[in-house]
């Protein structure tokens, strides 16, 4: 007899010695209740589950456990529209035989991600995003231009489409929705995850280098602009049928016209003098080859800067005012490029 005894401790001992593990439960997308009882690792016990509503009159074992290595690890049952509003209680056996947890589900929902995003370009411009969801659902959209920072923002309740200004179509959009219930249903704690990322514009690796690639290609102009400036100054100087092309000749008086003019500067009375012929200055007509050069080369790059600058601060600084309410929340970290008035 107590060899019995002894047995029966020795198998069941383990068992009232271990603490009985923490049951979450949460709403899911408003269809089902999951509660799960392995947070800190799985359990060695293999537990019932027995969960139930407060007017619910009949209290029945979980009829779908979530399980890990043959042990059960969480429970999903079915779930009515507003049962969230009332409380709701679990029990595991064995261990709580006599007592039972309490769950407040009025802010744990969490839905699933939107469905349909869909990303257009409209009538006015802008880049529309669209999507679906229940109702009583308010949505955070975030995106990014070419891997860039994040930018998200909250949206009013009901609110099923977000637009972005001005899209550049040389950069990459990258847009993701999410959704929860709102506070006019009882404000959840929980998101829903991100839907999917929907892509626009260009899909190539082109709009994301483009600083990369600029930056590599202005030695190698200085330097076939130099070239050419050089080359172009020995042709001058070497080749007498380029030289007159580009620094015409200017011709010299006739004989007639020379002696009219030492007949009158003897008539006057004044000393003769001989005048110097007027022979071209060819450094003069270097120096505004180099001007021209350095001119157009930087007409040009200050163009492409201003370009580059006006598409970061359409993309970095644009926020959407396209009949929808949003506002930018804490996590958005953006590119001070250029001040707005």
């Amino acid at each position: 007899m107590k060899m019995t005894l002894l047995l029966l401790l020795c198998l069941t001992g383990h068992v009232f010695a271990t603490e009985l593990p923490d049951v979450d439960c949460l709403v899911l997308n408003l269809k089902h209740v999951k509660c799960s009882w392995d947070k800190e690792g799985t359990p060695e016990v293999n537990y019932t589950f027995y969960g139930w509503f407060k007017y619910d009159t009949l209290v029945s074992e979980c009829p779908t456990y979530l399980s890990a290595n043959n042990t059960n690890t969480g429970c999903m049952q079915p779930y009515h529209e507003t049962q969230r509003f009332d409380q709701f209680y679990s029990r595991l056996l064995p261990g709580q035989e006599n007592s039972a947890k309490e769950h407040a589900l009025k802010t744990k929902v969490k839905l699933n991600p939107p469905t349909n995003v869909t990303v257009h370009n409209g009538s006015d411009s802008n880049l529309w995003v669209e999507w679906s969801h229940i109702t009583c659902v308010e949505s955070e959209v975030r995106y990014r231009i070419n891997n860039r920072n994040w930018a998200t923002f909250l949206l009013s309740t009901n609110v099923k489409n977000y637009c972005i200004n001005l899209p550049s179509s040389r950069s990459l959009y990258e847009v993701q929705v999410r959704s929860r219930v709102s506070s006019d249903c009882a404000q959840s704690d929980f998101w829903s995850d991100w839907s999917e990322p929907v892509l626009w514009g260009s899909n190539n690796s082109t709009a994301n280098q483009t600083d990369v690639s600029m930056s590599v290609w202005n030695p190698v102009l200085y330097a076939v602009g130099a070239f050419i400036l050089i080359l172009l100054v020995m042709m001058l100087l070497h080749y007498e049928r380029i030289r007159i092309i580009f620094i015409p000749v200017v011709p010299k008086p006739s004989p007639k016209l020379h002696n009219i003019e030492v007949s009158n500067i003897q008539s006057s009375g004044l000393p003769s003098q001989k005048r110097p012929v007027f022979k071209p200055n060819i450094y003069i007509y270097i120096y505004i080859y180099i001007y021209i050069y350095i001119y157009i080369f930087r007409s040009y790059q200050l163009t492409y800067q201003n370009t580059v600058v006006f598409e970061r601060h359409i993309e970095d600084r644009c926020v959407p005012s396209c009949e929808v309410k949003a506002k930018q929340v804490k996590d958005v970290s953006l590119l001070e490029l250029v001040s707005i008035p």
